[in-house]
C-alpha cells in the first residue's frame, strides 16, 4: 500500500501523446482513471475516443518498481449525435470512465458523454477456428450444395488482439448534461448525475432507471443550485453523496425513502462573514467541482476553486482539514472571470491508503498534500523533464516584490496550461496527470 510521505521525491516515468504544439480539441483528454488493481489506466477525451494503458509487467518486477504503461486498447466510444426535437448537438467528449471490479478474463467499464453511458466489455482473443462447414474462411456463407462432407472445425492460435464491444447502452435518461457516474460497492448498480437529477441503474437493464435525486423546481427561474457530482460510498451500498454549486454536500441513504430528496446528513461549513460575504465571486470559488470519498469510506474530500477540503462523516459542521490549492489567485479573480477560467473543474484523488491527496492547478502545476505531516508540494508536467527518472523540482509561486531564484510569479502563470484531471494508483505512489493532450505518468523516487 502507498504510504504517500510528504518527504517522497517524485520523478518523471513517461509521457504519452505527442509533444508538439500542434493540437486539435479532439485530442484534449477529459478524464482518467485506473482501475482496481491499477493494472489498467483509461483515459477519455474529447474526441470520444478511450485508450486503455497496460502496465508493463516487468516495471512491475524490476527493483526499483517502474510505473510504465504501454498502450493496451484503443476505441471509439461515443459518436456525436444531434438531438432533433431539441436541434441540440450533442458532443462526443468523454466526461467520465468507470471501472467495474474484474470478475472473469475480461474487463468492463462505464463511459460517458453529455446524454448516453456505455458498458464496454474489453477482452483478449489469441485463438481462432478455423474449418467452418458453412462458410468460408474470409466468412462468407457457403451454398449447402457445396457442402459434400463434414469436418470438425480446430481452435488454432494467432496474434493476440485485444477485442472493445459495447454490452449495454444507457440512454435517454438525462435532460441536462450528464457529470458524474459512479458504480456501487455491490457492483450490481451504479448513479448517473446531471445538474437537476440522479438516477440509480442496474447493470443489466437499459431501458429502466429510478430518479433518486430531483432537485428541479417547479418554476426554473426559482433555481438557485445544481448538482456538481456525485458518489456512492465504497463499502456501503445504501448510501451516495452530492455536492452542489452553493458549496454543500449531502449525503444520502436509499433505505430511507425511494426519493432521496431529504438528505441523511449535510456538510456545509460556516460561512466567513469577513472575507467571503465581501465578495462578488463567492458564490462561484465557493462551488464544488468535485467530491470524493476515502477508500476507508471515513472521510470526504471536496474541491472547490480555490481548495480542498477534508470532512469526517461522522462531522457535518465543519472540514477537519482545509489545503490551499493556489490562494495567491484570489486577487486574480476579476480577470479569471472575464477569461471564465474562474468556471474550471479541477477533480482530486486520493492515494491508496487516503493518506496523501492530489489535484491540479494552472501552468500544468499540481499539488500532493500530506495529510499526517500537513507537508505539500507543487510540481509541475512539463516537456522539460521528458528524460526517465527526472526527479521533479518543487515549483513554488511567489506574490510579493522579491522574487528568489526558481519561483515563478503569479502574472507569468499560463492559464491555458491547466491540470484538471488526476488519478493515483490505488496500490503504489504512481500518479496519472493529463495535461491538455497529454498523458505524464510520475512515480516516487526510491
Amino acid at each position: 500500500m502507498s504510504t504517500g510521505h510528504g518527504e517522497t521525491s517524485w520523478c518523471f516515468s513517461q509521457v504519452k501523446g505527442a509533444l508538439n504544439d500542434d493540437i486539435t480539441d479532439a485530442d484534449v483528454i477529459s478524464c482518467v482513471e485506473f482501475n482496481h488493481d491499477g493494472d489498467l489506466l483509461a483515459t477519455g477525451d474529447k474526441g470520444g475516443r478511450v485508450v486503455i494503458f497496460q502496465r508493463d509487467p516487468n516495471s512491475k518486477t524490476s527493483n526499483p518498481r517502474r510505473g510504465e504503461f504501454n498502450v493496451y486498447s484503443t476505441f471509439q466510444s461515443h459518436e456525436p449525435e444531434f438531438d432533433y426535437l431539441k436541434s441540440l448537438e450533442i458532443e462526443e467528449k468523454i466526461n467520465k470512465i468507470r471501472w467495474l471490479k474484474r470478475k472473469n478474463q475480461s474487463h468492463f467499464l462505464l463511459s460517458t458523454n453529455d446524454k448516453t453511458i456505455k458498458l464496454w466489455k474489453v477482452s483478449e482473443r489469441d485463438k481462432c477456428v478455423e474449418g467452418y462447414n458453412t462458410k468460408e474462411e474470409n466468412g462468407r456463407i457457403r451454398e449447402p450444395a457445396v457442402v459434400t462432407s463434414l469436418r470438425v472445425p480446430s481452435i488454432k492460435p494467432m496474434d493476440l488482439m485485444v477485442e472493445a464491444t459495447p454490452r449495454r447502452v444507457f440512454a435517454n435518461a438525462h435532460t441536462y448534461h450528464i457529470n458524474s457516474i459512479s458504480v456501487n460497492s455491490d457492483q450490481e448498480t451504479y448513479l448517473s448525475a446531471d445538474d437537476l437529477r440522479i438516477n440509480l441503474w442496474n447493470l443489466e437493464i437499459t431501458n429502466q432507471s429510478f430518479n433518486i435525486v430531483d432537485i428541479k423546481p417547479s418554476n426554473m427561474e426559482e433555481l438557485t443550485e445544481v448538482i456538481t457530482a456525485a458518489e456512492f460510498h465504497p463499502r456501503d451500498c445504501n448510501l451516495f453523496v452530492y455536492s452542489s454549486s452553493k458549496g454543500t454536500i449531502r449525503l444520502c441513504d436509499m433505505r430511507s425513502a425511494a426519493l432521496c430528496d431529504q438528505h441523511a446528513k449535510l456538510f456545509e461549513e460556516p460561512e466567513d462573514n469577513e472575507m467571503n460575504n465581501k465578495s462578488f465571486f463567492r458564490e462561484i470559488i465557493s462551488s464544488i467541482s468535485d467530491v470524493k470519498l476515502s477508500n476507508s469510506g471515513r472521510y470526504m474530500m471536496s474541491r472547490d476553486y480555490l481548495s480542498i477540503k477534508v470532512w469526517d462523516l461522522h462531522m457535518e459542521t465543519k472540514p477537519v482539514e482545509t489545503y490551499s490549492v493556489h490562494e495567491y489567485l484570489r486577487t486574480k479573480l476579476c480577470s479569471l472571470y472575464e477569461n471564465d477560467c474562474i468556471f474550471d473543474k479541477f477533480e482530486c484523488c486520493w492515494n491508496g491508503s487516503d493518506t496523501s491527496i492530489m489535484t491540479g492547478s494552472y501552468n500544468n502545476f499540481f499539488r500532493v498534500f500530506d495529510r499526517n505531516s500537513k507537508k505539500d508540494v507543487t510540481m509541475e508536467a512539463s516537456k522539460d523533464i521528458i528524460k526517465p527518472k527526472t526527479i521533479l523540482k518543487p515549483r513554488k509561486v511567489y506574490t510579493g516584490n522579491k522574487r528568489k531564484k526558481d519561483e515563478i510569479s503569479v502574472d507569468c502563470l499560463d492559464f491555458n496550461k491547466k491540470i484538471l484531471h488526476t488519478a493515483w494508483h490505488p496500490l503504489e505512489n504512481i500518479l496519472a496527470v493529463a495535461a491538455t493532450n497529454n498523458l505524464f505518468i510520475f512515480q516516487d523516487k526510491f
